[in-house]
């Protein structure tokens, strides 16, 4: 059906997922879920070879006991992912994460109050292996444990909601401990009209990265915090003081119901990146350091709204967001930098029953950043030394990126998504439901991968129908 794709190879995606869930269901509230899942997943172009699994399980319990205000939860998973990508270079890049957690929680509450609390226990394991655009490979295998404790308190006091926090980290692998306060409310203004903001200290030890020669990034690496010294970008002498990711975030916003099916939703945010681990893109010996520390910023406008009629639903959420980091040398987009997002869903329901139900889904974004090309040249590697044939000899294709880091644009995305779907009831609590749908259905070539040396572009996925059926019992 799709020979006429990537020249003649047809659609050269795998899937082969599964997942599965057990719950068991008391009835005064108490409940217990198992699950599981396997996901194995890959494309296979011409110009590049980008497979991703994932893999794992656990089970999570809510106990409400009887004449208690107090409800206790829990939860124990294991999880591990793995990509790899290999492209016309044949350098291959690969990433692994795998890891555990274990939560332990409760809550209490009355009338005006709810107090939540718990500890929480995470373990994991990350495997990468990377080579940068100059040449120089990085490999990290680390294993690292973080425990933590945190309290949250919700407290209504007439028309306001406050609910301050506090959790506190430590990083086993970095010896390091960080408190972070944080605090939410809410104010009622009138019965349509609501005020809402946050504020908290954040960190992590987890990071990702992406490769400068790639256009579309399809491959994003998994590190956790190194243990090595880590020194602040632009400089080869002056140390940071830990090696957490840490950042301020602050959001404010307000909720207006305009008529009774009719919501509206409009916030601002601002988030403070005050240290953010990289690896040092700029390193050219082998005994330069592996990574550096940046700063950055996020900031934008979330808009929201919401229309609910009997068999009529309109949800729509559109984003203006600016990402910003500093190097040391410049400040830059990030990959993920996107200007503008926007999100139209719609559905109705027709029939005495209510039993068919059609619907629409549009998506627009802008593109995402990344770096020019300004040429190419021959790169000769020495690696004979001062017998290496300068003049006859056959060096390694090097690449020539513009100096302003992430200053192209790709293409604008947006895509139409329609479903119908016949529901029949053939029990009290028994149905089956059949779905019909079109993905992409005006066929827009949404760029999905780019060759930067062959000059070769790959699409997304063309119009593409399915069918599906749901048993409920």
């Amino acid at each position: 059906m799709y020979n006429y794709v990537n020249d003649s190879v047809g659609i050269p995606f795998n899937y082969r997922d599964f997942y599965g869930k057990l719950s068991l269901l008391t009835g005064n509230g108490s409940k217990m879920n198992f699950f599981g899942f396997s996901y194995d997943d890959g494309v296979d172009y011409p110009i590049t070879d980008f497979d991703w699994k994932s893999s794992g399980g656990g089970f999570d319990f809510t106990l409400v006991p009887t004449n208690s205000n107090t409800i206790v939860g829990g939860t124990l998973t294991y999880s591990k992912y793995n990509s790899r990508i290999e492209e016309s270079d044949r350098r291959p890049r690969e990433s692994g994460i795998s890891g555990f957690y274990a939560g332990l929680n409760f809550t209490n509450f009355d009338r005006n109050n709810e107090l939540k609390y718990g500890l929480e226990l995470t373990g994991f394991r990350t495997e990468f292996t990377f080579e940068n655009f100059r040449g120089l490979t990085i490999e990290q295998f680390e294993n690292t444990t973080e425990i933590s404790i945190y309290l949250r308190w919700k407290r209504k006091i007439g028309p306001l909601v406050i609910e301050p926090g506090f959790r506190l980290q430590y990083y086993q692998s970095l010896n390091d401990v960080s408190p972070e306060p944080r605090l939410g409310l809410k104010y009622n203004i009138t019965g349509n009209l609501r005020f809402k903001a946050a504020a908290g200290l954040y960190s992590q030890n987890l990071l990702s990265t992406v490769n400068e020669r790639d256009i579309v990034n399809l491959f994003v690496g998994f590190l956790s915090g190194p243990e090595e010294t880590v020194y602040k970008a632009g400089s080869a002498t002056e140390r940071v003081d830990h090696r957490l990711q840490k950042a301020l975030h602050g959001v404010a916003g307000f909720e207006v119901d305009i008529t009774s099916n009719f919501e509206l939703n409009i916030e601002g945010y601002y988030k403070d990146f005050t240290q953010l681990l990289a690896l040092n893109r700029n390193k050219l010996l082998p005994q330069d350091p592996n990574y550096v520390v940046e700063t950055g910023e996020a900031y934008g406008v979330d808009l929201s709204l919401k229309l609910e009629a009997r068999k009529f639903y309109i949800w729509g959420a559109y984003s203006l967001g600016f990402v910003n980091r500093f190097d040391g040398e410049q400040t830059y987009p990030p990959v993920f930098d996107r200007r503008h997002n926007l999100n139209l869903v719609t559905t109705y329901q027709a029939g005495k029953k209510k039993q068919w139900e059609f619907g629409a889904r549009w998506n627009f974004g802008s593109g995402f950043p990344f770096t020019l090309t300004q040429g190419f040249f021959t790169n000769v590697t020495f690696d004979e030394g001062i017998g290496t044939d300068v003049l006859g000899g056959n060096g390694d294709l090097g690449i020539l990126y513009s100096d302003d880091r992430n200053s192209g644009r790709l293409p604008y995305y947006h895509r139409l998504d329609l479903s119908v779907k016949r529901t029949f009831e053939f029990s009290r609590h028994g149905k089956v439901e059949i779905t019909a749908s079109a993905t992409n259905v005006y066929d827009r070539d949404n760029i999905f991968y780019f060759d930067r040396v062959q000059f070769a572009r790959v699409n997304q996925l063309p119009i593409l129908p399915s069918l599906s059926m749901t048993v409920q019992f």
